[in-house]
């Protein structure tokens, strides 16, 4: 009888646990802000074939955030069938990757806004992206992130599309952490790939 009765206890909070359970693993899907993210591509691109290889302009080793956001973009382009080539071969596509990380105090939660640097946002000069920081006061301590990606032609150094993602995020919240934020900002930034040139979107 006490065996049954124990059993039954153990049944009867097995339900509460799977109900903590799952709204732990919501909050953590829903822990990152909506991303703002703006790209730019050339009309070269739509000639890739699937399967064109890439490779990445900086090596290992890598800071372990830089190395959790090349991660992230990795897992992207193979996700829009790019595939990455072996170490130390050649590809016909290389691949630049930067990470800003900023704190500040304010009330706002969206305080970056993205646009065109520059006078056309062409891949003539190879920036096409800006960023600007409305840095409020407030108490509240916020971390801004950036995830910036750049797809060049090997060969020539043109740029065929470029990206930049952004979102603020309470500094506390487990979305300001590498492991959920890189992988909510490559999410944002490689769907719908390669996106509508020249547009800025919110991502949920």
């Amino acid at each position: 009888m006490a065996h049954d009765r124990a059993m039954m206890r153990r049944l009867v909070a097995l339900p509460v646990t799977v109900a903590v359970a799952t709204a732990l693993l919501g909050g953590c899907a829903v822990a990152v802000p909506p991303v703002d993210v703006t790209r730019f591509h050339t009309p070269a691109l739509a000639t890739l074939a699937p399967g064109t290889a890439y490779r990445f302009a900086d090596a290992p080793p890598l800071a372990d955030e830089a190395a959790t956001y090349r991660a992230a973009v990795d897992a992207e382009l193979r996700r829009n069938g790019f595939v990455a080539a072996s170490d130390g071969a050649s590809a016909p596509l290389l691949v630049r990757v930067t990470v800003g990380r900023s704190e500040r105090r304010g009330e706002g939660a969206s305080p970056v806004s993205v646009g065109v640097g520059g006078s056309t946002g062409s891949y003539g000069s190879g920036v096409g992206l800006g960023i600007g920081l409305n840095l409020g006061g407030g108490p509240r301590r916020w971390t801004d992130l950036t995830l910036g990606v750049r797809i060049d032609d090997a060969t020539s150094g043109t740029a065929l599309w470029e990206g930049r993602a952004v979102a603020a995020i309470p500094s506390k919240a487990p979305g300001a952490q590498p492991s959920l934020a890189a992988a909510k900002l490559a999410q944002a930034l490689f769907g719908d790939f390669p996106g509508e040139s020249g547009q800025t979107i919110s991502v949920p």
